[in-house]
């Protein structure tokens, strides 16, 4: 494992898909590190990239990182957002059904300083530590049980229905029966937007 998974060279790739190098980035690449090997996954981009999905639980630097070294991603559906504001995400081998969610532990910010005292700037500190501390210093393991449902799964979708209200195709069973009416979401009111000249409030 430690041929696929060169740590310098981790840092580098997901830096320049990121933009820039911070402790979240080295968070999320020792995460997915550690969640691919207890989840069992060798090759994530390669041989084993049709038997992983990952939930992440936060839009972050470390999520950036998560598919840099994982090769997961929104458009492959293999990768998942969960809007929980958690440093933490889920690796689940499909073939196995083996998940393990890896957390990131929030003392770990008090113990990088212990490492680089010399460093003032504390993010500068979390940076460097991160990248020596081992796992244990910086994750909890929790062993867990994920279902994906089939509409869920990558491929193509299973479903495609025309809202009855504006008129825009749903994918993936994301519509809303309301009185016999199909509708998308937003039209459902339970959408992000709303078009000009409706109240937002």
């Amino acid at each position: 494992m430690t041929n696929l998974f060169d740590f310098e060279q981790l840092l580098n790739e997901s830096s320049r898909i990121h933009g820039h190098l911070c402790p979240g980035q080295v968070l999320g690449i020792k995460m997915s590190i550690l969640g691919l090997r207890e989840a069992e996954i060798r090759d994530p981009k390669g041989k084993d990239r049709k038997s992983i999905i990952v939930f992440v639980e936060m839009d972050r630097c470390a999520t950036d990182a998560v598919q840099s070294v994982t090769g997961c991603s929104l458009g492959h559906r293999t990768m998942k957002f969960m809007d929980y504001g958690k440093m933490a995400a889920t690796f689940l081998n499909l073939k196995t059904g083996r998940a393990v969610r890896v957390i990131a532990r929030d003392d770990s910010r008090q113990k990088a300083k212990a490492y680089f005292p010399e460093i003032e700037n504390k993010y500068e500190a979390q940076l460097e530590a991160y990248k020596i501390m081992p796992d244990n210093e910086l994750f909890d393991v929790m062993e867990v049980q994920v279902k994906v449902n089939p509409e869920d799964m990558p491929g193509r979708p299973l479903r495609r229905v025309k809202c009855d209200s504006c008129g825009e195709y749903v994918q993936d069973m994301r519509e809303v029966e309301i009185d016999g009416k199909i509708l998308c979401r937003p039209c459902a009111d339970t959408g992000y937007y709303l078009p000009v000249g409706q109240d937002i409030f």
